[in-house]
């Protein structure tokens, strides 16, 4: 499988571990990853507040250098942010819905010689790896089983609603398949409170104080579930849910300690790759020094000595 592949923003900058791993669990999973090294910010839903073309034209015209690869061969776009997917879909939907919308925003892409073609196919890591892999290829491919890991989902807020936009219906459960690559890799599921809500992100420069105790709820939810760890598609969420976790420890009174794996360190784990390899130790709370690895994820002794 060959995608055009948007990192986004974050897991270039802020999570390097997130675009680290990903270029490193491709291969194993047979995805040729095209990376969209000239595209641009999706906007996150923010630059849509100040001027809606704006952002439409900066997705369009990321949408237009996958097309391009699309052509070449690529058979999707991918992306590795639910925030990104987020704002993306919501700027598809106009740009599919009206063609004299979409040419005006064309005009925008003009001087670059690009032009964005209503229909592409665009889909987070965490569909691809269900819709497009499969989960019963995912399977066998799984070298060290999760065994004993206990795992909340933490899926943010973009990739899950609105349901019409992001395409969740009967055929397409989109909203549980954290749940069914966790079990696929061999790890238990934990239920919690949190795992669909908003981790406080969207409002931490204008709330912190409400940000972090949103957050904090949700990492004291999954705590109290006695969750090993979170796992997330969206890199913004694991801002919020582990590089400020301090902060959001202090906001809500208790000592939290919850690690917070990106979607391609879980798999990458279950495929047999070191916690080193993967930049586990990058993150704040080190997964490598909080979760129990003689009972998580056994047999793994040897590839977590080199963490």
């Amino acid at each position: 499988m060959k995608v055009a592949y948007w990192p986004g923003c974050v897991s270039r900058g802020f999570t390097p571990e997130l675009h680290g791993a990903m270029a490193k669990v491709a291969p194993a999973l047979g995805i040729e990853l095209i990376e969209l090294n000239r595209a641009n910010c999706s906007g996150c839903g923010v630059i849509a507040e100040h001027s809606q073309e704006l952002a439409d034209s900066l997705n369009a015209r990321t949408f237009a250098l996958a097309q391009k690869e699309i052509e070449q061969g690529a058979d999707l776009m991918m992306n590795i942010c639910s925030t990104c997917q987020g704002a993306q879909s919501e700027c598809q939907e106009r740009l599919d819905a009206s063609a004299a919308y979409r040419a005006e925003v064309n005009k925008h892409l003009t001087p670059e010689g690009l032009e964005y073609a209503k229909g592409i196919v665009n889909k987070n890591f965490l569909w691809v790896l269900v819709e497009e892999l499969g989960l019963e290829e995912l399977g066998k491919l799984v070298k060290r089983p999760l065994t004993d890991l206990r795992v909340g989902p933490f899926y943010g807020c973009y990739i899950v609603r609105p349901t019409d936009r992001i395409g969740i219906d009967d055929e397409h459960p989109r909203d549980s398949y954290l749940e069914l690559v966790i079990e696929t890799l061999g790890g238990t599921v934990v239920d919690y409170a949190g795992a669909q809500k908003c981790c406080g992100f969207p409002i931490s420069l204008m709330q912190p104080d409400t940000s972090f105790k949103m957050a904090g709820r949700h990492l004291g939810d999954a705590k109290d579930a006695e969750a090993d760890c979170l796992v997330t598609p969206c890199p913004l969420c694991h801002l919020n849910l582990d590089m400020q976790q301090p902060v959001v420890s202090k906001a809500v009174g208790r000592d939290l300690q919850m690690p917070v794996l990106h979607l391609p360190q879980m798999v990458g784990l279950a495929l047999g790759m070191s916690p080193k390899e993967l930049g586990l130790s990058k993150h704040v709370v080190k997964p490598t020094s909080v979760i129990d690895w003689s009972t998580s994820v056994v047999g793994a002794v040897g590839a977590l000595s080199a963490a």
